[in-house]
């Protein structure tokens, strides 16, 4: 009750900007919210008002809010031209290429809708939808890589959402807002970096165990087997880690997760406090949504070898290097402009959190998914992958361990990932040799048969 009567003594005040900052420490957004909200602008509905009110003004209301509330609605004609360059077939590289671009405004828009449909369920729900869709992208990709039987450029897209995260989104932002605030000490609170450095770690544990077990073994066709055995039973692990992670985030620790704003900001955050769209139609367009984002995937993973022939780009850089980039460009500018506005909080919770659902949700649920395929996936990413991810996670472990950030430290970041990009550049692996368990199983069964 004196929660209410202070609410209702704000509004007859005309103080609306204190009420929102309080309705918005109890909603509690998330780094991620937040992120995307940088990308966002006011739609101008004076046009649509003039409507009389039914179900037209709706959609049109609805249309508009979906559409144009987003500083990337210049490339959703990309999503058209893809369908049509894919139906006339004028070029498979054309279709990748308006296929991948057509994929960057989609995948801000599904925030934007978990944001919207989590003031209706409450941000206990809201959480768990934006941790389940957070990377949409990459987990749709995958799985029809997976139903084609591509297991390498599964495992190629989502070392290389790692590796973006980690060292180019998180490089630049520390670099981009040490340069930004040069004159004073940019801080964060380590604690929430702790406990994703010790999740990835944890990953990185369970990559590196198939590794190592195939060169102790004395053959690639001896360890196959219980290489995968092995990767399976480390998936059912992470999964659990993951869902701990959720728990903790969600609700025993959830004060280190949320993001502070302040009311610097202005007026559009506060806009954003009210939902621009209501519950079913929010689902609905989630729904659709997602069902685009499958069917440019499909072309993405279709294609993605005619246009690594085209432009004479090895395989692995384009899933490693362009794939993510192109993919979350929208999270990840929104990473760097909180990063000028020294909110490295935002920034960490962005980037530390993409890495970490990706390397504890994302893998393992893919290599459960092709057990149940009936694929062989195992976490071998295979050495020089191995090493780049193991490489990349410790620089940032290293680099977040004071709790304090400058310049230097992003631009060493960016320094690696460019040494990395660079490695893929120049190798060339066909997609086919990418998966050592099959080659093994195929090993092992023709000495079998040759017995």
């Amino acid at each position: 009750m004196a929660s209410q009567d202070h609410q209702a003594w704000l509004l007859e005040q005309g103080n609306i900007k204190a009420l929102s900052r309080e309705h918005r420490h109890g909603h509690g957004r998330t780094a991620h919210n937040m992120s995307s909200s940088s990308l966002r602008k006011k739609s101008d509905l004076r046009i649509v008002s003039k409507i009389q009110p039914g179900v037209v003004k709706s959609v049109l209301t609805n249309f508009q809010e979906v559409f144009l509330g987003t500083k990337l609605s210049v490339l959703f004609p990309a999503v058209i031209l893809a369908i049509i360059a894919q139906v006339y077939n004028f070029g498979r590289p054309w279709v990748f290429a308006l296929s991948l671009l057509g994929l960057t405004p989609l995948a801000e828009r599904v925030s934007f809708l978990t944001e919207q449909i989590a003031y209706f369920t409450g941000p206990t729900v809201g959480g768990l939808l934006n941790a389940t869709c957070g990377n949409a992208t990459e987990l749709i990709i995958a799985i029809f890589a997976l139903n084609q039987n591509k297991v390498a450029l599964v495992k190629y897209s989502l070392l290389g959402s790692i590796l973006s995260n980690l060292l180019l989104v998180l490089g630049s932002s520390l670099f981009c807002g040490g340069i930004a605030n040069i004159r004073q000490e940019q801080k964060y609170d380590r604690r929430q970096a702790d406990v994703n450095s010790m999740l990835l770690l944890l990953g990185l544990l369970c990559h590196m165990l198939p590794l190592m077990f195939r060169y102790a073994a004395a053959s690639t066709a001896l360890s196959a087997v219980p290489t995968l055995n092995l990767s399976r039973a480390s998936s059912f692990v992470m999964l659990i880690a993951y869902t701990g992670y959720i728990v903790f985030q969600l609700f025993t620790h959830r004060q280190l997760f949320e993001a502070e704003e302040d009311s610097e900001d202005g007026d559009d955050v506060s806009s954003e406090e009210t939902a621009a769209i209501g519950l079913w139609s929010g689902i609905a367009w989630l729904v659709g949504m997602t069902a685009v984002i499958a069917l440019l995937s499909e072309y993405v993973v279709g294609t993605i070898e005619a246009a690594s022939e085209s432009w004479g780009i090895s395989v692995s850089f384009i899933s490693i290097i362009l794939l993510p980039i192109v993919g979350n460009a929208a999270e990840h500018a929104g990473a760097i402009i909180f990063a000028f506005k020294n909110k490295l909080d935002i920034t960490l919770g962005v980037a530390l959190g993409s890495a970490t659902q990706i390397s504890m949700f994302a893998v393992p649920f893919c290599v459960i998914m092709a057990w149940i395929m009936g694929i062989e996936m195992d976490l071998n990413f295979n050495l020089l992958e191995t090493g780049s991810l193991a490489v990349a996670i410790i620089v940032t472990a290293f680099s977040l361990q004071d709790g304090t950030s400058h310049y230097m430290k992003g631009l060493v970041m960016l320094l690696c990932y460019i040494v990395i990009g660079a490695c893929f550049w120049v190798t060339n692996i066909p997609l086919k040799q990418g998966n050592v368990v099959n080659l093994g199983l195929q090993s092992s069964t023709g000495a079998v048969l040759g017995a």
